[in-house]
């Protein structure tokens, strides 16, 4: 199954209404990963970054996929800063591939196996693959139903910052203090999502508003217990599903100081990338904390 990448997605949702059947349960024949080239973004220097995110077929659990043959990137791989922990559903730019300005018609190709079938993206500057803030806005859902809204002109990612050492040490069973603070310009407004979606929308709709959740980018999801439980950080479309893309999901308060506050527990020894991302329902920032666990 081929995932088209978000600026196609935008074009094909401006034309045509999608029926989303958000109870319907996924089939377990084929509830594999599938790697997705989002397109790319062009930085001041004349470099390029290429985005990529990913669709897991399945709607409960968390999938582990370390770094090797089976979680790799070409060339230049096996890590070029993609996830090994899966959420399920789509996962929308999720990471970038920083490439130098002579890259010209060269791919970047993640690879990623799983369930027996292996699943190839290729990320190239394909002219038509060209990212701006609005295409990526629209593709998360700050735009709602209407994919895009005046409210969006103008907005700028969250700026946040990881208190404390970006690199630290635990042991299982030891709680380990996480705490961040995030401030935003504002923008889109704040929106909570409605009581009811109904069966028929065009683009993922996204509540809008700061908030800040802490979850494993990198190592075993399950093996991570937080203390508060954290916003999804996945398109979990489902009535009740308690997503920010969930119908009559609510935008948490800002707490005081605009400062999170979590406790991770780790039940399993290993290595750990926990990631803050600060999200206003269009744009996002992220940081990471890597924690070496031992028994």
């Amino acid at each position: 199954m081929k995932v088209q990448p978000a600026f196609l997605v935008a074009a094909l949702a401006a034309a045509t209404l999608v029926s989303v059947a958000a109870q319907v349960p996924v089939p377990k024949t084929n509830d594999n990963i599938t790697p997705v080239y989002e397109g790319w973004l062009p930085n001041d220097d004349g470099s390029f970054d290429l985005v990529f995110g990913y669709l897991n077929r399945e709607w409960e659990g968390e999938t582990s996929i370390p770094l090797g043959p089976d979680n790799t990137i070409d060339p230049g791989g096996p890590d070029r800063g993609q996830p090994t922990n899966f959420f399920p559903r789509r996962n929308r730019f999720v990471f970038k591939v920083h490439v130098p300005k002579d890259f010209g018609t060269k791919e970047i190709v993640w690879t990623l196996t799983s369930k027996g079938r292996t699943e190839k993206t290729y990320g190239t500057l394909k002219n038509d693959y060209v990212l701006d803030d609005t295409v990526i806005m629209s593709n998360i859902g700050a735009g709602g139903a209407l994919s895009t809204t005046p409210d969006m002109v103008g907005n700028k990612p969250p700026v946040l910052t990881i208190e404390g050492a970006k690199n630290r040490s635990a042991k299982i069973g030891e709680a380990v203090a996480l705490a961040a603070v995030a401030t935003d310009d504002g923008k889109p407004n704040k929106r909570n999502m409605p009581a009811l979606l109904g069966g028929n929308y065009l683009l993922p709709q996204s509540a809008n508003g700061l908030r800040l959740s802490f979850f494993v980018y990198r190592g075993t999801g399950k093996d991570v217990s937080f203390d508060p439980p954290q916003t999804k950080v996945w398109e979990d479309t489902r009535d009740g599903g308690g997503s920010p893309w969930s119908a009559g999901w609510i935008v948490p308060p800002i707490p005081e100081g605009n400062r999170w506050q979590a406790r991770a527990t780790f039940s399993a020894p290993g290595t750990y990338v926990i990631r803050a991302l600060a999200h206003d329902g269009g744009l996002s920032t992220s940081q990471d904390i890597t924690t070496v666990v031992s028994k």
